[in-house]
């Protein structure tokens, strides 16, 4: 064999080895990427709690900013903030000189009225008594001109003064009614005075803790002008800001866990008493409002508070995070199964969501199929795997 003939044989020989290599390493990646796999995957869970978080804010179902009907001068105030105040109690109280002085008025003219009543009453008497004696006089007139003892002129006479007389009666009666109809607009006067006086004297209309104090003493106020907040005792509730996509299983009565800004190491429990009709158009959020079971003793109103409502307690549920979810659209989504060793791509319905975001399935499942719970590179249609043990939840989240 010739020189030629040997570095030929060798350079094809280098070539058969790398080749030789290249396949090997070929079917190495094969049969590494054809290996099974071992993935995670869900399990039957017992006894879990749905529950939908809101942000929001102490408030009250009552709050009244409360003020005088009329304007004045505050000449005084008898409530501050912090103070618990009956119904009824006085509040503050206006300048009230120049309207006592016009209730002193109408008194007045309210006792004008009266003695102008008496004094038509009487008119009315005497009218009465001087037409009886008009009446008589006349009824003996009448009687002597038949037998010629007066003239006929003195008849007419007597006749004509017995009908002023009557006349003089019903002129005495309408005055009695045109007195009355001046008392009862005197009296009306006198009420609407007495009101007005009563509005400058301000009193709780419920009974209420004072929020806030507007105004101080000398301050002239314009009608309307708040001088205190008021909130109904004991109408505290919990104002709940809830995304829309997690509202739809809320309803009343449900209980709620709420734990306040101030006070992170105290467990708060209430119910839902309403759930608002019109959501935030901007923000996409429902109103939830929340009554407390054990408020505490002291509510400052605005206070940032995180409620937990819980919306279901299931007894078994099939769950994966959403982060094994492709293409989830709020009801379905696409999962990774193990079905008989081999992985396959299923669409799956969901129903519920938890607080860790994980979905509950419910539909779309065929029987004996195992949903994997992390979605890596290395899964694809119809490769060999293999479940881990679902008797460890830690493993399996």
């Amino acid at each position: 064999m010739t020189l030629s003939s040997f570095r030929k044989v060798r350079r094809f020989g280098r070539v058969l080895g790398v080749a030789g290599l290249a396949v090997a390493a070929a079917l190495a990646v094969a049969l590494w990427r054809n290996r099974t796999i071992t993935v995670p995957v869900a399990f039957i869970e017992t006894s879990v709690p749905i529950r939908v978080f809101g942000l929001g804010t102490v408030e009250s179902r009552v709050l009244s900013r409360v003020g005088f009907e009329v304007g004045a001068t505050l000449a005084e105030v008898h409530a501050d903030h912090g103070d618990r105040v009956s119904k009824g109690d006085v509040l503050a109280r206006l300048s009230t000189g120049e309207q006592e002085a016009r209730v002193a008025k109408a008194n007045a003219t309210v006792l004008s009225a009266q003695v102008g009543i008496e004094k038509a009453r009487a008119n009315l008497q005497k009218s009465r008594a001087v037409l009886a004696q008009k009446q008589e006089a006349n009824r003996r007139k009448q009687a002597l001109v038949g037998r010629n003892v007066v003239t006929e002129q003195s008849a007419e006479e007597a006749q004509r003064d017995e009908d002023v007389a009557n006349a003089d009666v019903a002129v005495a009666a309408s005055e009695i009614e045109v007195a009355s109809a001046l008392l009862s607009d005197a009296r009306a006067q006198l009420a609407f005075e007495e009101t007005l006086l009563g509005h400058r004297t301000l009193v709780a209309p419920f009974d209420a803790l004072v929020i806030e104090r507007h105004k101080e003493v000398g301050t002239v106020l314009k009608a309307g002008d708040p001088v205190f907040t008021l909130i109904a005792t004991d109408s505290y509730w919990g104002l709940a800001y809830v995304d829309e996509a997690r509202a739809g299983f809320i309803s009343e009565g449900q209980k709620v866990d709420a734990r306040l800004r101030s006070r992170p190491l105290d467990a708060f429990t209430g119910r839902v008493v309403r759930i608002g009709l019109e959501s935030d158009r901007v923000s996409e959020e429902r109103r939830v409002y929340i009554k407390g079971d054990n408020p505490p003793a002291r509510v400052h109103l605005g206070e940032q508070a995180e409620f937990w409502i819980t919306v279901a307690q299931l007894d078994q549920a099939l769950l994966v995070g959403e982060a094994a979810v492709h293409g989830f659209d709020g009801r379905q989504g696409v999962v990774w199964t193990v079905e008989d060793g081999r992985l396959r791509r299923r669409s799956v319905t969901f129903r519920h969501r938890t607080e860790d975001s994980r979905l509950e399935i419910v539909g779309g499942l065929v029987p004996g199929a195992q949903v994997v719970t992390r979605v890596t590179p290395d899964l694809r249609e119809g490769r060999s795997a293999r479940a881990l043990p679902q008797a460890d939840p830690a493993t399996v989240r």
